[in-house]
């Protein structure tokens, strides 16, 4: 069955595995997601969990929002998403979703919403060419011929300037590299859409939902305590005062 989680997208990072493999990884903060609702075929026509992230001020809440999430007896969130196709009897009102609902090697779909350009020309929009930068030319960064001379119109899905970006794009068939359940962070191969601290969400892969490939052992940073040697700073002073009263004898 499909399940699913929100985080936030921290930036990206590299991991080396034991055998010296390089692995470029996107870091997700994933803070326990909360069951703020549960939709049923009878009341709702289809069946979804919807998930509260990103606990925010009570003073920053509406009312609807707060008594929504008084139902499932949490703090008021930032976020909500639906999960669909997933077995609602497996979930409760109220339920704490955390990154081990993954395991490294997993195959997930990362959905993000992708970084705002503004208003955009045709050669960064669209990729197209310039004309010639000569001063004879008067055709430098236009977007083109805007068609025939009949029907007199320009035709649909024709490339012009406009918006880009804040699209929302899915990338598939990621793989998750790593869970880390102490700080609450999933790291996954690869790049995914979004500028840093966006709204990302990580579900199992909707083509390959059961598929687990093979992971390599990373390399681990942790330092450990080691025992301190003591050194002999008393040895080393008597040695100097017996060489200092040998001296002072030979003076005199």
């Amino acid at each position: 069955m499909k399940k699913g989680i929100l985080g936030r997208k921290i930036g990206m990072t590299q991991v080396f595995t034991k055998s010296g493999k390089l692995i470029p990884v996107t870091v997700v903060s994933v803070e326990p997601n909360v069951v703020t609702q549960i939709k049923t075929i009878e009341n709702d026509g289809y069946e979804a969990i919807q998930l509260g992230f990103d606990t925010k001020r009570e003073k920053l809440a509406t009312k609807a929002s707060i008594g929504h999430t008084n139902k499932a007896k949490t703090t008021p969130k930032r976020f909500f998403r639906e999960i669909r196709g997933v077995e609602v009897n497996n979930y409760s009102l109220g339920q704490e979703i955390s990154v081990d609902i993954f395991e490294p090697g997993e195959v997930v779909d990362v959905t993000g919403t992708t970084k705002g350009h503004g208003f955009e020309g045709v050669i960064k929009r669209h990729h197209q060419s310039r004309g010639p930068m000569g001063h004879g030319s008067h055709y430098h960064r236009r977007p083109g011929s805007m068609g025939t001379m009949r029907p007199m119109r320009v035709f649909k899905a024709k490339k012009l300037p406009g918006h880009m970006g804040v699209l929302t794009v899915t990338i598939q068939n990621l793989e998750i590299v790593s869970v880390d359940k102490e700080n609450n962070v999933i790291l996954v191969k690869g790049n995914i859409p979004g500028p840093k601290n966006s709204l990302v969400i990580i579900k199992n892969s909707i083509k390959t939902p059961d598929k687990i490939n093979e992971t390599e052992e990373l390399i681990s940073y942790e330092v450990k305590d080691v025992e301190e040697t003591p050194i002999e700073t008393e040895v080393v002073s008597e040695e100097v005062t017996e060489s200092n009263e040998t001296a002072e004898t030979e003076e005199e």
